[in-house]
């Protein structure tokens, strides 16, 4: 992992420069259209953490908000999702639904941290209706042993603050594909994806509003489902894994990567769909002290094998303003 981090430097300012080069490609409209979707934006998407296990203070957990019309919706909870849903100026408390991708841990490290904090009486929480979760089968037995573990903690707060009970209740519907939740005229879709054999269920989503779509590939291997659902889309959010030519004669590493999607394999996935904008996000760079990581730069490189479309490997806190002239795209504030 260290090298990965010794480089990262170098990476993200190489990244700055692709996303302000992808900003007019996707926006053909010009800056009248970026100012109209910068102004009210009614579909916008924040890769909250675009990061995996490594805990890398650059890459936060895996964690999108996407907020269409009058819904703010959270997919996945990883490290650090509660800090960046309030540093997005997201009340925690006021999420209208969780949707998970599958339940490896650095998907779901940071849902109790929603759930509890979300209920607080701070003006970052407040909820008083019960937390919704849409998820794999054992979401129903995740949410269940999160609510013993906490048990002491609920009934304190419950005894000390008289918090409302059904702020702490949880609502959990496990999921199979198909369309899943439709509220306010958002439709979300779950479709099976190939995170390995041993590792399903797994989901990708489709947000579709107002005639405008997002996917989210969730964790996969190159998977012919997520070029089905995403045909088309205004953005395509796809996990990517890069590894170390030498790390990569190892078996741990050859069996990490063999449950993920390879660069070159993302740039088949873009150029099957042809979305208006791709966006690499759950990024995995793995190196070692003696093998350096590869850096987004070769991210990019291998991806332009297969595709020569508008992309860009997103950063935490990244916003994509989604409008009927394209997808602008908003850095995040240094």
């Amino acid at each position: 992992m260290a090298g990965g981090l010794n480089r990262e430097s170098d990476a993200m300012r190489f990244q700055h420069l692709v996303a302000a080069t992808m900003i007019a490609v996707v926006n053909p409209a010009g800056i009248d259209a970026q100012a109209e979707q910068q102004a009210a934006p009614d579909f916008s998407v924040v890769t909250l953490g675009t990061g995996a296990p490594p805990p890398l203070l650059t890459r936060f957990g895996p964690a999108t908000l996407v907020r269409a019309g009058k819904e703010t919706l959270l997919f996945d909870a990883g490290r650090g999702v509660a800090q960046r849903l309030w540093q997005a100026g997201v009340r925690i408390g006021s999420l209208d639904a969780v949707f998970l991708t599958h339940l490896h841990s650095d998907h779901i490290v940071g849902l109790p941290d929603v759930w509890l904090t979300g209920w607080l009486p701070g003006a970052f929480a407040q909820r008083n209706t019960p937390f919704r979760v849409w998820g794999p089968e054992g979401t129903k037995g995740l949410m269940a042993g999160l609510e013993q573990a906490y048990a002491w903690d609920i009934k304190a707060r419950i005894a000390d603050t008289n918090l409302p009970k059904e702020g702490i209740a949880s609502a959990v519907i496990e999921i199979l594909e198909g369309v899943i939740y439709e509220r306010n005229g958002v439709k979300v879709t779950a479709f099976d994806v190939d995170h390995g054999p041993l590792l399903k269920p797994a989901f990708g989503f489709r947000i579709d509003y107002d005639g405008r779509s997002v996917v989210l590939s969730g964790d996969t291997k190159f998977s012919e489902n997520v070029i089905k659902f995403a045909v088309g889309v205004d953005l395509l959010i796809h996990e990517v894994a890069i590894v170390n030519d030498e790390l990569l004669r190892t078996p741990i590493f050859q069996a990490v990567l063999a449950h993920h999607t390879k660069p070159e394999e993302a740039g088949i996935v873009f150029s099957r769909t042809e979305p208006k904008l791709a966006v690499y996000s759950h990024v995995l760079l793995y190196g070692s002290p003696q093998f350096p990581a590869p850096t987004e730069r070769d991210l990019v490189h291998k991806t332009r094998t297969n595709y020569s479309g508008p992309f860009v490997v997103a950063e935490d806190m990244m916003r994509f303003n989604i409008g009927r002239t394209g997808v602008n795209v908003v850095q995040p504030e240094r």
